[in-house]
């Protein structure tokens, strides 16, 4: 009588990790895990079958997408594409945004070889891959996002204005939106076209972008005190400068100049320093509130990432699409349920 062959045993988290791998690499008809719990042991079986409907690409079409590299026809991210597109669909379609939204870049950190890795020496995660990520400001919920491949951009406005359009998707989201960027993004162009498609924004701004005003008839000076403002209109785009620590620089379409806000600093006065209240223009405010949608996100991801390391490039960016599922599922569960919130940990130990 022939012996009957054991099975093999996995934790939760290698079945997760085996249910991104293509269908050849592994057998999953008799799965079973480390654990004495059967409900523990039934739901990784779940999550490994479950998992094998997630579909991270065709193989035929991954067959023709390599035949076609070296040429302007492979797609770089051919291998997701399906798993991508639908995780873009779902953020999309199970949630609508409040009216402050920003946008910002978010790397995915990797250990395999890929052209597609980025440097960014401002970001926590220097190595990586780059993302384009627009979030919702109060919550973190990540409504959408794309990941750049570092082709050359079409329009000849440049990657920050069609990073912005391409994530600012209007049939969807529809009018009425205060967009916030920092000065990678912002342009008189893209405020004034955003306007257009009845967006706001206001964002920090280099003062050698094209548009902005050159004039210096009362700029702010070195002896000017914390707290001086100044500001011009050009239309319906406001340019505010702010002296803190240093100078700070911003453009709005949505706000006043100043309406009376104030923030505490410690400003030197008769050789003591002292806490006073200086005046701070509207857009900075409502930037500092605003701003960190994406931040938030990162950080929301960083707690609990199911990120593994990898030699497998799309295995790193299937992780962080559950990532993304898993976080913006908490948001949502915590947006329909106020009465009774749960803190992420709970919610994915439910």
């Amino acid at each position: 009588m022939a012996k009957a062959q054991s099975k093999k045993k996995y934790t939760l988290e290698e079945a997760a990790d085996l249910a991104s791998r293509p269908m050849s690499e592994t057998a999953f008809s008799d799965i079973e895990t480390e654990s004495e719990d059967s409900e523990f042991d039934e739901r990784a079986k779940e999550l490994f079958l479950e998992g094998r409907d997630i579909l991270l690409d065709h193989a035929a079409d991954d067959a023709r997408n390599q035949a076609a590299r070296g040429t302007p026809a492979y797609d770089r991210l051919g291998k997701i594409k399906p798993l991508y597109h639908q995780i873009v669909k779902a953020c999309k379609d199970n949630y609508h945004p409040q009216q402050q939204i920003s946008i910002d870049e978010r790397m995915v950190s990797s250990k395999a070889r890929s052209v597609l890795k980025q440097y960014m020496r401002n970001k926590p995660t220097k190595w990586g891959y780059r993302l384009f990520v627009l979030a919702e400001s109060a919550t973190g919920y990540t409504w959408n996002f794309f990941i750049y491949e570092g082709k050359a951009v079409a329009s000849g406005k440049g990657l920050s204005y069609d990073s912005v359009m391409a994530l600012l998707d209007t049939d969807t989201l529809g009018s009425g939106y205060h967009l916030y960027v920092d000065n990678f993004y912002t342009s008189s162009q893209l405020f004034r076209d955003l306007l257009a498609k009845k967006i706001g924004a206001c964002g920090t701004v280099r003062t050698n972008r094209i548009g902005f005003p050159k004039t210096t008839t009362n700029d702010i000076g070195r002896k000017d005190p914390r707290g001086t403002i100044r500001w011009i209109r050009e239309g319906d785009l406001l340019y505010v400068k702010w002296k803190d620590r240093r100078e700070v620089v911003m453009c709005s379409t949505v706000h006043s100049a100043f309406t009376g806000e104030t923030v505490s600093r410690r400003v030197r006065q008769d050789g003591r320093w002292a806490l006073v209240d200086v005046p701070v223009p509207s857009p900075i405010n409502a930037y500092n509130q605003f701003m960190g949608g994406v931040d938030v996100s990162d950080a929301l991801i960083g707690y609990y990432s199911v990120l593994h390391k990898t030699k497998k490039w799309y295995r790193s960016f299937f992780y962080h699409f559950v990532d993304i599922a898993v976080v913006n599922s908490f948001l949502l569960y915590n947006a329909e349920h106020k009465d009774k919130p749960m803190n992420q940990k709970q919610f994915r130990e439910a």
